[in-house]
C-alpha cells in the first residue's frame, strides 16, 4: 500500500468519528495558535517598539552620577567643556525633572516639569505648534516661563490661545510661551512633559543640583564616543574616577528587546506545556482505535499486509490527525495576532519559519505519541485479530 493510499484510509478514519477527532486535536490547535499568536504579537510589538525608539532618535544618550548626587557632581559650565572636548556631541542639556500641580483657568492636571537649556528642543526634535522654545535669555535670568504639550494646552485652556498667558506650577506664576507639538506614537499618544529654564526650576525647588546631561551625537555611529568621551571629561574636570555613567538609546533598546524575548519564551513554554498534554491524548486516542480495529488489522493482515504497513498506516493517521490540529490552531493564532495588531495598531509579524515550526512540531507530536500505539496495532498476531469480535 502506498503512502497516498495510507493517507485516505487515514481520512477516512478520521471522518468516522469526527466528534473525537475535535476533541482530540483541540488541545493542539489552542497550544499551537497560543505559540502563534505569542511569537507575532512579540516580534509585532517589539518591531513597533524599536520603531518609536528610532523615532526618538538613535544618537541619544544620557550621562549621570552613580548613586547618590551632590551639588557640584555636575555643573553647567561642563556642557561647553564637553562640547569642545568631545566633537561627537552634537546637543547636550541639563536635565531635572519633578511632579508638580499646574493649574490653568479651565482645570489642573498633575505634570512632570521638566527643567532644561534651549538645546533639549534639538535633543529630542521638538516641534513648536504655537509659539516658542526655551532660549538662552530665559536661561540666563531665570526667566519664569514655560512651554507645555498641546493636549496638556487644551485641558487648561479650552480652545483660547495659550500662548502669554498664566498658569500656576504648584502656585509658582508662569507664563506660557509656547506649545509643543505631541508625539504621536502606535505604542499610544504620550503627553509631552512642560518645559521651564532650570535656572527657574532651581530656584522653585531651592537647589543647585543637576542629576544628568541628556544629550545627542551627531550620527547613530558615534553615540559611544559620544557617551565614553562625556563621561571621561566629567571624571577628569571633578576628579571623580568611576562616579559617572551612560547609556545610549541603542543600548536601552537591545535591554527591553532582550526582556520581551524573555517573556515571549515564557509564555511559549507554557503553550508547550499544553501541546504535550495535548500529545498524550493523541496516543490515547490512537491506543483506543487500535483496540476498536483489531479485527480490520487481522484482515489487512491475511490479505498479505506486513508488519510495517500497519505500523505506517497508524503512524500516518497519527501524524494528520495532529496536523489538522495544527492547521486550525495556524488559523486561529494568525487571527488572534492579526486583532492584537488592528487594535494595537502595529503589523502582525506572523513569519513563514513560525507557520513551519508550528506544522512541524505537529507532526513531531503525531510521530512521538503515534509510534507506541502504532507499534502495537503491529505486534498483533493476524489469527487472534480475525477472532476479535
Amino acid at each position: 500500500m502506498n503512502l497516498l493510499e495510507m493517507l485516505k484510509l487515514a481520512l477516512t478514519s478520521i471522518k468516522a468519528s469526527k466528534l473525537r477527532t475535535l476533541l482530540t486535536t483541540l488541545g493542539i490547535t489552542i497550544g499551537i495558535a497560543a505559540v502563534i499568536s505569542v511569537v507575532a504579537i512579540g516580534q509585532g510589538g517589539k518591531a513597533a517598539l524599536n520603531t518609536e525608539i528610532d523615532k526618538l532618535g538613535a544618537n541619544i544618550f544620557a550621562v549621570w552620577v552613580k548613586g547618590e548626587t551632590r551639588a557640584g557632581d555636575m555643573q553647567m559650565s561642563d556642557i561647553q567643556v564637553i562640547k569642545a572636548s568631545v566633537p561627537e556631541v552634537r546637543y547636550l542639556a541639563p536635565l531635572s525633572s519633578t511632579s508638580m500641580k499646574v493649574r490653568g483657568p479651565r482645570g489642573q492636571e498633575d505634570l512632570s516639569i521638566n527643567g532644561t537649556t534651549p538645546e533639549m528642543a534639538g535633543i529630542r526634535n521638538l516641534v513648536m505648534n504655537q509659539g516658542r522654545f526655551l532660549n538662552s535669555e530665559d536661561q540666563a535670568t531665570g526667566r519664569r516661563v514655560v512651554v507645555l504639550g498641546e493636549d496638556t494646552a487644551k485641558k487648561l485652556f479650552g480652545a483660547s490661545d495659550p500662548v502669554g498667558r498664566q498658569v500656576s506650577l504648584d502656585g509658582n506664576s508662569a507664563m506660557v510661551i509656547g506649545i509643543v507639538k505631541n508625539i504621536r506614537s502606535s505604542l499610544g499618544d504620550s503627553e509631552e512633559p512642560a518645559y521651564v529654564p532650570i535656572s527657574f526650576l532651581n530656584s522653585l525647588q531651592g537647589s543647585e543640583f543637576i542629576y544628568l546631561f541628556y544629550g545627542s551625537a551627531t550620527s547613530r555611529d558615534t553615540v559611544s564616543e559620544a557617551v565614553d568621551g562625556t563621561v571621561k571629561v566629567l571624571e577628569r574636570r571633578h576628579q571623580l574616577p568611576k562616579h559617572y555613567q551612560g547609556e545610549t538609546m541603542e543600548s536601552a533598546k537591545e535591554e527591553v528587546n532582550k526582556m520581551l524575548d524573555i517573556v515571549s519564551l515564557i509564555i511559549s513554554s507554557i503553550a508547550g506545556i499544553s501541546l504535550l498534554v495535548s500529545g498524550i491524548g493523541v496516543m490515547n486516542i490512537m491506543l483506543v482505535s487500535v483496540t476498536e480495529r483489531t479485527r480490520e488489522v487481522g484482515i489487512r493482515m491475511a490479505l498479505g499486509a506486513c508488519r510495517r504497513d500497519i505500523l505506517v498506516q497508524f503512524l500516518v493517521e497519527a501524524v494528520v490527525l495532529c496536523l489538522i490540529g495544527g492547521a486550525l490552531g495556524t488559523l486561529l493564532g494568525y487571527g488572534g495576532a492579526t486583532l492584537v495588531a488592528v487594535l494595537a495598531d502595529w503589523p502582525p509579524l506572523v513569519s513563514w519559519g513560525t507557520v513551519v515550526l508550528a506544522f512541524g512540531f505537529s507532526a513531531a507530536i503525531g510521530l512521538f505519541f503515534g509510534i507506541y500505539p502504532a507499534n502495537r496495532a503491529a505486534k498483533l498476531n493476524p489469527i487472534e485479530a480475525l477472532r476479535r469480535e
